[in-house]
């Protein structure tokens, strides 16, 4: 918990956050509320049904997360989709800089019995895995969208943003392979003066011992990297529903264009809580390219946000809910 609290006052997550929120309000007032609320009023009840279309893909998600611990340690399958449904959560709706429901996750797996070295080095090889199957998913979209929208703006800036993720994963990778979280350890120390440094030393060779046994699981990471692919190409499905309820229905083709750049898009925004504000001028660009219409891309994005706000603050009820039965237990929080 006080990794996670120490996001949520860093001043990165702040600014992130403040940032965001203008952002967000100055898209919203540049495209006219009246044309987006005309918009999201044609989905009605239908945004409910938009949520429910997420649930596969966060399933698949789970399941790919899930292929990275031992059969002898491997939790139930609801107990993995429980722990992403809460880390999504607290990514979406929280200041953390997209890692704080990463830590959390972690937690919530050696709270079922997984070592904390399995469980935190499942949790980064997982998260390297769901990048790495986004760029691909991203590359496949360029390659359909290239023809259709030649080299405008969006293309252009796909195409960056698809670089510059795929040397910041390789950067990553890098250095996961040479003891993150022991260089981690070493650099705090440095500033918190020894403090704790001998456990927090252990804790990190033997996370990073389970990072490069894992690495050498090769069958277990092309089992849940196709389970992570899964989930994208799941996710084009929100995409299409969600468009044909706005009044603007697509192809799926259309459908995969959209979500592969959208996403491409927010995920280059990380330092933002959930993308906000990144999301919504990515969708009007993406939309203008694929021939949607502002007010629509717009009412799409913001059909996602109430769908993340229905699945994402149950989610985070649950979380306290655990946390205070602990408490009340006299264990200590994730």
């Amino acid at each position: 918990m006080s990794t996670l609290r120490g996001l949520l006052r860093s001043r990165t997550a702040q600014a992130g956050l403040a940032a965001g929120v203008a952002l967000f309000a100055a898209v919203i007032a540049w495209q006219g509320i009246g044309d987006v609320a005309d918009a999201l009023g044609r989905a009605g009840w239908g945004i409910v049904v938009i949520a429910l279309f997420h649930l596969p893909p966060m399933w698949a998600d789970a399941m790919g997360w899930r292929r990275l611990i031992p059969d002898d340690l491997r939790p139930p399958r609801r107990t993995m989709l429980r722990a992403r449904w809460i880390g999504e959560s607290i990514n979406d709706l929280l200041p953390v800089l997209q890692m704080g429901g990463n830590v959390v996750k972690a937690w919530l797996l050696a709270d079922r019995g997984v070592p904390v070295g399995r469980a935190g080095a499942s949790v980064v090889i997982d998260i390297t895995l769901v990048v790495l199957s986004q760029i691909l998913f991203t590359l496949f979209g360029l390659g359909l969208a290239a023809p259709t929208i030649g080299g405008g703006r969006p293309l252009l800036i796909v195409i960056a943003g698809t670089g510059i993720m795929a040397v910041l994963l390789g950067g990553f990778y890098f250095v996961q392979r040479r003891g993150f979280f022991g260089l981690v350890v070493r650099v705090s120390g440095r500033f918190l003066g020894g403090l704790g440094q001998a456990s927090l030393s252990d804790r990190a060779a033997t996370i990073d011992a389970e990072v490069k046994r894992l690495y050498a699981d090769r069958p277990a990471l092309s089992v849940s990297g196709f389970w992570h692919m899964m989930a994208w190409i799941l996710g084009v499905g929100e995409v299409w529903f969600a468009l044909r309820l706005l009044g603007h229905p697509v192809d799926i083709g259309t459908a995969l264009l959209f979500e592969s750049l959208g996403q491409a898009i927010r995920t280059g925004a990380f330092a933002v809580p959930g993308g906000l504000g990144i999301q919504e001028g990515g969708y009007v660009l993406v939309g203008a390219a694929l021939g949607i219409e502002p007010a629509v891309a717009l009412a799409l994005s913001l059909a996602r946000r109430v769908r993340e706000l229905l699945l994402g603050m149950p989610g985070l009820a649950v979380w306290q809910a655990s946390a205070i039965r602990k408490l009340l237990r006299g264990q200590p929080g994730d």
